[in-house]
């Protein structure tokens, strides 16, 4: 019997941060949030979600912010 079974990544949401400035250029309404997750699949079937991660990218100076840079702002963004 074969099984094919293994990781792969979800579908990227995004959202964007409209109240938020950027740490680095400090502008305004530029900042937009990804957010990916791994699933463990079988049979190209979604199991469950392994792992997520998320980033913010900046879209006037183009610095990407991992997850462990958010800022306090982000923070309180994203939690709303």
């Amino acid at each position: 019997m074969i099984l094919f079974f293994g990781t792969r990544p979800g579908k990227t949401q995004f959202h964007s941060l409209p109240e938020v400035a950027c740490p680095y250029c400090e502008q305004r309404a530029t900042m937009t949030l990804y957010k990916t997750s791994n699933w463990f699949h079988l049979f190209w079937i979604k199991l469950f979600k392994i792992s997520s991660s998320r980033m913010a990218e900046c879209s006037h100076c183009k610095k990407v912010f991992y997850e462990e840079e958010f800022s306090d702002a982000m923070q309180a963004a994203i939690s709303n």
